[in-house]
């Protein structure tokens, strides 16, 4: 299994390491940090990283690449539209839909965790787990938040 991570204690947003049966540990290059894990379920139960066992899957893709993708068939379309080739505008569309859907079915899932955004990618199975909740997360931001507001208000008080 392959898990990206930000880093809990030096924030460094680019923490990667593939945990398996012969490598149980998880580690920071940049300040050191170390957590060495007791097992690696495939697919993981909960998170390697903090422990949580909410867990959404989303499909392994970069998000800009998608958006980059839906802004250029746009932007041809449109182009084809202003040159009254609306049947090129539409075929623009379909085959950017087309390009899509392709992508959607080839990309395999990661399981992302709710509180610490850690992604576990290389699952065997991932579609035993939901997808994304918005009511989930942000139960887990407001969590979040009051844990920084209590850190903030125990640093005044010294």
């Amino acid at each position: 299994m392959r898990v990206a991570w930000r880093c809990p204690n030096c924030q460094r947003p680019q923490c990667t390491a593939a945990v398996g049966h012969e490598h149980t540990k998880l580690d920071c290059s940049a300040c050191g940090w170390l957590r060495v894990l007791e097992t690696a379920d495939d697919p993981p139960h909960e998170c390697v990283l903090c422990g949580c066992d909410d867990l959404w899957r989303q499909k392994d893709f970069p998000p800009r690449l998608g958006l980059l993708l839906v802004g250029l068939g746009a932007l041809f379309s449109t182009i084809a539209w202003l040159n009254y080739y609306p049947g090129l505008a539409l075929g623009i569309l379909m085959g950017f839909a087309l390009v899509d859907l392709a992508l959607f079915s080839l990309m395999k899932d990661v399981l992302v965790c709710y509180r610490c955004g850690a992604r576990h990618g290389s699952v065997s199975t991932a579609g035993e787990h939901p997808a994304f909740d918005l009511e989930m997360a942000e139960r887990y931001r407001q969590e979040r938040l009051r844990l920084e507001q209590a850190a903030a208000d125990s640093q005044t008080r010294r």
